[in-house]
């Protein structure tokens, strides 16, 4: 997917790309701080890097969960990102009409989880030309993303990706199956989304849970069996985070994380 896009920077490294930012667009000031802070730590480590960060929620637990501080004023934050930095930016999107409409100031579509097989939502991120990622259902094999990836293709658009984020695992847990990355990569460039992986869905409060402390564990994992990219979502205080703060990593712990990931990879080329 990355040979596509031509703001992004350390192509040629041979490092993995890195898919990080908040998990929603909580103001300007916050994105441009988090992004300047990751761009510090790509540029370092030669990382290619694309900026995520929602600028919608539809998929909460409850209906009291916050989803956005505006439609436009998030997009016009991700844009003034990838401007600031000249650097390529990722949201998702979640109904048809958004395709077209986050195109405008995004890089890459990403196709939540929950709505990967929704056919007329893929072709719609499809035909705008832009990139599009596709997280695999947590109820879904490895080898049933080949269609989704078809819709993709088949809508005459050969940038996508695959982002692995783990199977369900009884009602409240997930767990991420190392076979279907080599799997997936027969089909795309595959990126381990590390955080969600490690979500505990579904609790009785109606706020989903998390295990930031397994982040370095299931990041390593994913890059030795040959992720192509790592998607974590960062805030420089996750406990004050307006969404997903359960299962993301504090900013000022990345580096430490990129550092050995490098290595990692440095060590099965």
């Amino acid at each position: 997917m990355i040979q596509y896009l031509n703001n992004i920077h350390h192509k040629d490294s041979k490092n993995f790309f890195l898919i990080a930012g908040p998990c929603i667009i909580e103001g300007e000031d916050m994105a441009l701080k988090i992004a300047e802070k990751v761009v510090e730590l790509t540029n370092k480590y030669n990382i290619p890097y694309i900026f995520k960060g929602s600028f919608k929620k539809a998929n909460r637990s409850r209906v009291d969960s916050f989803t956005t501080i505006g439609e436009e004023k998030s997009l016009e934050i991700l844009k003034k990102v990838g401007e600031t930095f000249n650097i390529p930016t990722t949201t998702d999107i979640h109904e048809n009409e958004h395709a077209a409409l986050a195109a405008q100031y995004v890089d890459v579509l990403q196709i939540p989880a929950f709505l990967v097989r929704q056919t007329d939502l893929l072709v719609a991120a499809a035909k705008t030309g832009k990139c599009v990622s596709l997280k695999k259902g947590q109820f879904l094999s490895p080898e049933s993303m080949k269609f989704a990836v078809q819709k993709i293709t088949d809508s005459d658009n050969p940038r996508v990706a695959i982002i692995e984020r783990g199977n369900s695992f009884g009602y409240t847990d997930l767990i991420v199956d190392y076979r279907g990355i080599p799997t997936m990569r027969n089909y795309a460039p595959v990126i381990l989304d590390v955080t969600h992986s490690l979500q505990q869905p579904n609790q009785s409060s109606g706020v989903t849970g998390g295990r930031p402390d397994l982040i370095e564990t299931v990041a390593k994992a994913g890059i030795a069996v040959g992720a192509d990219g790592i998607f974590i979502e960062t805030h420089p205080t996750p406990e004050t985070a307006l969404s997903d703060g359960a299962n993301m990593l504090r900013l000022d712990l990345l580096e430490d994380l990129l550092q050995k990931l490098t290595r990692v990879r440095e060590a099965i080329l």
